[in-house]
C-alpha cells in the first residue's frame, strides 16, 4: 500500500519530494524541498521573490494556514495608476494600464514573501533545515534545467488582448535576455536553461541563511536595483511577515472542506459549494447542459461576490457569515432554478495570464501539505547578478480607488490561490490545489465535485473535461461535447470553445482512497503524481 504521495506540475519536484521522504524527512520537509526545486525548474511560474499560501493538516488533527501574500509597498498610493487604466481582464483578475507598469518592470512587485514563509514553515513543522533542502534546487540550476513544453509555451506566448506576450517578459531587459534568450530568442523545448547567477544566490542563502535575502547584501542589491529603475519597494517592505490563520470550513454532502481565508480564494469555493449542495448534480449527469448551466451560475454568483465584497480582511470588512448562510444559498439556488442568469460586469474585457504552481504531499498517517506559490505572471525583471525573477502581484489591484480590491499601502491583493483539504468522517479524504489565475477556484471546485458527487479517483477528478465561467461567457474545453454546448446556446448562454483538450488551471490532487493513497496530476501541465 502506498505510504506517501507527491503531486506537482514538474516531475523534478515530485522526485525531489519523494527522495526527501525516502531519506526520512516528513511531509513538510518534502513539500518545501519540492517547492524549492519548483523555483529552480519553473523560474517564471514561482520563485523565492514570490508569494503564496500553504495549508498544513498534521496527523494530530491540527491545521496551519500560512498566508504569504505579498503586500503592496508602503509608498504605494490608491490613485497612483488611476489615470492610466485602459480596461479590466474579462475574468476580473487584473487590469491593463496604458504603460503596463503594473504588469512588467520594477513598479509591479509586492514584498517577496516566499523564502521567509518556507523558512518559517520548516522551523515550525519540519525536521530538516532550509539550507539542506535547497540543495536539490541548487543541483538542478547548476546542472542546467531542461526546457519543458509548458515553460516554452509561456515564454513564446503572443500578446493577447493587449496583454504583454511571454517573449517580452524574458527579453525586455538585457540582463534577463542573457538568461532566457541567449541566442536572441527564447530557449526552445529540449534546450538547457543555464542560470549561474541564480545558483550563486541560492548557495549564499544556503550558507548564510535567509537574513542575507531580507536584511543583508542581497536585500541591499535588490532595493538599490528596484529603486534605481523607478520601483517603490523599500527595505521596510522586506520586513513583512506571513500571516497565520485558521482554515475556513464549509460542509458539503456530509463532507467537511477546509480551505483558506481571504484574501485567498477559499471563500469563493465555499460560496459555490453552499449553493450547489441544493442541487442533485449526479442526476443531471456530469457535464450535461443542465450541469454546466447550474455550476456556471454558481461560478458567476461567486465571481460577483469576489469582485464586489471580497478583499484583504485587514482593509475590507467581508460579510463571510452572510455569504455562507442558508438564506443566501437558498436565494441563489432559487435564482438559478428560476432561469435567471447572473450578469458579471466587466470593464472593456481583455484576458489574463495564468501562471503559478502547486505542490501536494501526503502520507498514510494523515499528514497533508497543499501549497500554491507563484510570481503572479512574473514581472520580467531580475536584478543583474542575482538570477531570480520578481513577482508582479501589483497587477491585480484595482487602480480605481474606493473599491474592495483597490490599491493601498501594505495591502494584499485578492488571489484565487486556494489550497484545500476535504474530510470524510473526520479523516482526510482529498487534498488539492492549482495554478491558473482566477480559474484556480473553478478548477478546484470541479475536482471536488468530481470526487464527491461522481466518485472519481484523484487522477480522474483532475483530468475530467472542464469549463470555466467567470464572465457572462461559459468557456468550455474541447472535450466538452458540442451537443451540450449547443443546448447551452439555445438557452441563451454565450460560449467560447477553447481549442485545448486540457487547459488551466493545472489541478494537482491526492486522495485517501479505499486502497490507500492515489494521486492525480492534471494533463494540462508537465507534471506527475507518484508515491512510495
Amino acid at each position: 500500500m502506498t505510504q506517501a504521495m507527491v503531486s506537482a506540475p514538474q516531475p523534478e519536484a515530485v522526485e525531489a519530494g519523494l527522495d526527501i521522504l525516502r531519506q526520512g524527512g516528513n511531509v513538510v520537509d518534502a513539500g518545501i524541498g519540492a517547492a524549492l526545486v519548483q523555483t529552480a525548474v519553473d523560474p517564471l511560474m514561482c520563485g523565492i521573490a514570490g508569494f503564496g499560501c500553504c495549508h498544513l493538516r498534521l496527523a494530530d488533527g491540527t491545521h496551519h494556514l500560512i498566508d504569504f501574500h505579498g503586500l503592496a509597498p508602503r509608498a504605494a498610493a490608491s490613485d497612483m495608476w488611476e489615470a492610466r487604466v485602459e480596461r479590466e481582464c474579462d475574468d476580473g483578475f487584473g487590469f491593463i494600464l496604458s504603460d503596463r507598469a503594473n504588469e512588467i518592470g520594477y513598479q509591479c512587485m509586492t514584498s517577496p514573501m516566499t523564502l521567509r514563509a518556507f523558512s518559517q514553515i520548516l522551523g515550525a513543522h519540519g525536521t530538516r533545515t532550509l539550507s539542506d533542502l535547497i540543495q536539490p534546487a541548487i543541483h538542478h540550476i547548476e546542472e542546467g534545467v531542461l526546457v519543458r513544453p509548458a515553460m516554452n509555451a509561456f515564454w513564446t506566448r503572443p500578446e493577447t488582448a493587449g496583454r504583454i506576450g511571454g517573449s517580452e517578459r524574458v527579453s525586455r531587459f538585457p540582463w534577463v535576455a542573457k538568461i532566457y534568450c541567449p541566442d536572441g530568442r527564447p530557449l526552445g523545448i529540449g534546450q538547457t536553461l543555464r542560470n549561474p547567477d541564480m545558483a550563486r544566490t541560492y548557495r549564499r542563502i544556503a550558507d548564510e541563511g535567509i537574513e542575507i535575502f531580507y536584511e543583508g547584501e542581497i536585500a541591499q542589491a535588490m532595493i538599490s536595483d528596484i529603486q534605481g529603475h523607478g520601483g517603490i519597494l523599500d527595505h521596510a517592505d522586506l520586513a513583512n511577515q506571513p500571516q497565520h490563520s485558521d482554515p475556513l470550513w464549509v460542509d458539503y454532502r456530509g463532507y467537511r472542506i477546509a480551505t483558506n481565508q481571504p484574501p485567498g480564494g477559499g471563500l469563493v469555493i465555499a460560496i459555490m459549494l453552499r449553493i450547489l449542495e441544493r442541487f442533485d448534480l449526479d442526476a443531471m449527469g456530469h457535464n450535461s447542459s443542465d450541469y454546466i448551466a447550474t455550476v456556471s451560475e454558481a461560478m458567476k454568483i461567486a465571481t460577483v461576490e469576489k469582485d464586489t465584497r471580497i478583499g484583504d480582511p485587514n482593509h475590507v470588512t467581508i460579510p463571510v457569515d452572510e455569504m455562507l448562510s442558508d438564506a443566501f444559498a437558498d436565494a441563489m439556488a432559487e435564482r438559478i432554478r428560476s432561469g435567471q442568469k447572473t450578469h458579471v460586469p466587466r470593464m472593456n474585457p481583455g484576458h489574463e495570464s495564468q501562471e503559478t504552481t502547486h505542490i501536494c504531499v501526503a502520507d498514510a498517517a494523515g499528514n497533508c501539505l497543499s501549497m500554491t506559490h507563484t510570481l503572479g505572471s512574473s514581472s520580467g525583471s531580475i536584478t543583474d547578478g542575482l538570477g531570480y525573477m520578481y513577482n508582479n502581484a501589483m497587477m491585480v489591484f484595482d487602480p480605481r480607488p474606493g473599491r474592495p480590491g483597490s490599491l493601498a499601502p501594505g495591502k494584499a491583493r485578492f488571489s484565487a490561490l486556494s489550497p484545500t483539504i476535504v474530510f470524510k468522517d473526520g479523516a482526510p479524504f482529498m487534498l488539492l490545489g492549482a495554478p491558473g489565475g482566477t480559474t484556480i477556484t473553478m478548477g478546484n471546485l470541479q475536482a471536488i465535485l468530481n470526487a464527491i458527487d461522481f466518485g472519481m479517483n484523484a487522477q480522474q477528478a483532475v483530468s475530467a473535461p472542464r469549463f470555466t465561467t467567470t464572465s457572462d461567457t461559459i468557456e468550455v474545453t474541447n472535450r466538452i461535447f458540442r451537443g451540450a454546448e449547443r443546448e447551452l446556446q439555445a438557452r441563451g448562454y454565450p460560449t467560447r470553445r477553447i481549442p485545448f483538450s486540457f487547459f488551466t488551471p493545472i489541478v494537482q490532487a491526492i486522495r485517501f482512497g479505499p486502497d490507500g493513497l492515489d494521486g492525480g496530476a492534471d494533463p494540462s501541465g508537465d507534471g506527475m503524481a507518484a508515491g512510495l
